[in-house]
């Protein structure tokens, strides 16, 4: 520490609102990112705006929304209530007002927190708002959330609320919207809002038949019995089986996609399978029971906890909670139901109905039951006899070289960030792993080896891959023998060469996970490891390339006594060099599919006999060793 650092009043801030929505976006839109990515803060802007307009048609009133977005600039127009006039400025700029503190005027909305919003105006460089009410109207103009503008005046317009807001570049960089991620947000509010009718860019998106629409749009696979919908006051099921592996459930709270489940999701799951096992008289196990379960699931519910501003997992215990001061002014907590007893309720009682009402689709149900209990009886006996053979040479898994601190870990505040970044680097033979091994933080990164390629696992049974020792002792490693929850990491990144061989073996990998373990991609956690393709370097300074584009750029920047390496693979990096590659600027491209492309397809596609058509895309797709080996200054 430096000596003559000095500590006074001086340096005590205190951050007026919007200036800490700048100095740390994070805790507000849980990253920033340039719209490459559907988790990316843009897309989190759109949403809270749209969020406020979806409140208001579930508070009864407007029917439709209208969202343009044209050259990075937004523009959301509902038809609600608008905003009191008196208070436009202090909604969209002063932190921890709004509305929605008072749930006589929204009962179950989604962003309760006052600040989603504010956040916006503050993260853009230029924002709008304007509210029409009664034939007035009253308008404020920001840039990065400072107040440049404001009036009211008489209008024509409709009653309602317009948004008009640019993201600031200086926070995203050279941010674009992918439309494709901008549809999909939209059609989800669609199927979660019947009748509501929300224009994006002139394309109208309206259902009917609410969940049942997002199901039945999203079956990748064919059901093995039409779809159950199932509706009460505040919650909405449907559900079917199909031959797939994993669960495929996507779950809602208020409208909002709750990508990462929570209490809810957690309590469907649970009351599924109790039902199930109730309705047979057989006990059967909760992971058979589930196995295939395709679905959605969404519930309203007052003041919803969510956990972080992105509003991604559910945190909840109660359907609802108030707090009041009873007549000798002691502060009090009243409670509803909880949200598992609600859901376990309406499932046992709703469910256990349907089956009995539609007797047709019974045997169905069970059969699938019964040949999930029947692979998993018999993949249990492989697992169970390499865990002996194991403890007999003490070693728990030959193949791994395991880290310190892990996923499912409970361990105390100080160590989160190892959990929440602990990773496992799938790669293959000794001299990789050995680089990698040598580079990585033993604290939270884990190396698997692989010896040569993996089986093929598209054709193969799922007991036959049990039985191949090296897929076995990584779903060991994994922790996923018998349940997700056991992942022992959080990101599995598979690191391969960048050639024919190592991007077979990439496929190889994959093509494990996509059949078997779904979930784990659907979830976001599996990830490629990108390397550099080449080293420029002359006598003072040394860049690292990942396409020939920067490659020349760098040999431009360089200039003189330019020496070009191409690394034909990680084992030809030395392990000072790889701890860049995979610290904290590491480059991980996420493995992701959509929940209406289906598996079964893109594994016949890439794995299948189609040797023509695979051949053709590579040749499309994939740099060809010339193109990388043609360093020519």
């Amino acid at each position: 520490m430096n000596q003559n650092t000095t500590y006074t009043d001086d340096n005590i801030r205190t951050l007026e609102g919007v200036e800490h929505i700048r100095r740390r976006p994070g805790m507000y839109i849980g990253r920033l990112g340039d719209g490459k990515s559907p988790g990316d803060g843009i897309y989190v802007l759109l949403k809270e705006i749209i969020d406020n307009s979806i409140d208001e048609f579930s508070a009864g009133f407007g029917k439709e929304i209208r969202i343009v977005i044209e050259d990075g600039n937004v523009s959301v127009r509902d038809y609600g209530r608008g905003i009191p006039l008196d208070s436009v400025i202090k909604a969209v700029s002063i932190l921890n007002t709004g509305g929605k503190f008072d749930d006589k005027a929204f009962k179950k909305s989604v962003g309760l927190n006052g600040v989603g919003t504010k956040a916006v105006n503050a993260l853009s460089s230029e924002f709008y708002v304007c509210s029409y009410r009664d034939k007035m109207c009253s308008w404020a103009r920001f840039e990065k959330g400072q107040l440049m503008d404001s009036g009211k005046e008489s209008s024509s317009e409709k009653d309602g609320t317009l948004v008009k807001f640019t993201p600031d570049s200086l926070m995203f960089g050279e941010y674009a919207f992918n439309p494709e991620y901008v549809t999909a947000m939209v059609k989800n509010y669609s199927y979660l809002k019947k009748g509501l009718s929300l224009n994006f860019n002139g394309t109208v998106f309206k259902s009917e038949n609410g969940l049942l629409d997002l199901v039945r749009e999203n079956l990748s696979e064919e059901p093995l019995y039409p779809p159950i919908h199932l509706e009460g006051e505040d919650i909405e099921i449907v559900m079917s089986h199909c031959n797939a592996y994993g669960e495929n459930i996507s779950s809602f709270v208020n409208g909002q996609n709750t990508r990462d489940g929570g209490t809810h999701l957690a309590a469907f799951r649970e009351a599924v399978a109790k039902t199930l096992k109730e309705f047979f008289k057989k006990n059967y196990e909760p992971s058979d029971c589930r196995q295939g379960l395709v679905g959605a699931i969404s519930i309203q519910i007052q003041e919803p906890n969510f956990e972080g501003q992105t509003k991604t997992k559910l945190g909840s215990t109660y359907m609802w909670e108030k707090q009041y001061q009873d007549e000798k002014g002691v502060l009090r907590t009243d409670v509803g139901p909880t949200i598992r007893t609600y859901i376990n309720d309406f499932v046992a009682r709703n469910l256990d109905n349907y089956l009995h009402m539609h007797k047709e689709i019974v045997q169905n149900i069970e059969d699938k039951i019964k040949a999930s209990q029947q692979e998993r009886e018999e993949i249990s006996s492989i697992q169970k006899k390499t865990r002996e053979r194991n403890k007999k040479t003490s070693v728990f898994n030959p193949k791994l070289r395991d880290c310190r601190y892990h996923y499912n870990d409970k361990i105390n505040d100080k160590n989160q960030d190892f959990v929440e970044g602990s990773s496992i680097f799938i790669t293959e033979g000794d001299s990789a792993s050995g680089t990698i091994t040598k580079a990585r933080n033993s604290n939270f990164q884990a190396v698997f080896s692989l010896r040569g390629k993996p089986i093929n696992c598209y054709k193969e049974s799922r007991k036959r891959v049990a039985e191949n020792e090296e897929l076995n002792l990584l779903i060991s490693a994994l922790g996923v023998e018998d349940d997700l929850e056991g992942l022992r990491y959080n990101n599995i990144i598979v690191a391969t060469d960048a050639d024919d061989d190592g991007m077979h073996i990439r496929m190889l990998v994959l093509t494990f996970f996509l059949k078997y373990y779904p979930d784990l991609i659907r979830r976001g956690h599996v990830h490629i490891l990108q390397t550099p393709l080449f080293r420029v370097q002359n006598k003072k300074e040394n860049i690292y390339c990942y396409s020939s584009e920067e490659k020349e750029k760098a040999v431009s920047q360089l200039k003189n006594g330019v020496e070009i390496t191409r690394f034909k693979g990680l084992g030809e990096i030395s392990a000072p060099e790889f701890v860049h590659f995979i610290g904290p600027d590491m480059r991980l491209d996420e493995v992701k599919i959509s929940d209406e492309e289906s598996i079964a397809e893109i594994l016949e596609f890439y794995m299948g006999d189609n040797t023509a058509d695979r051949q053709h895309f590579t040749c499309r797709n994939l740099r060809s060793e010339e193109q990388l080996e043609d360093i020519s200054i």
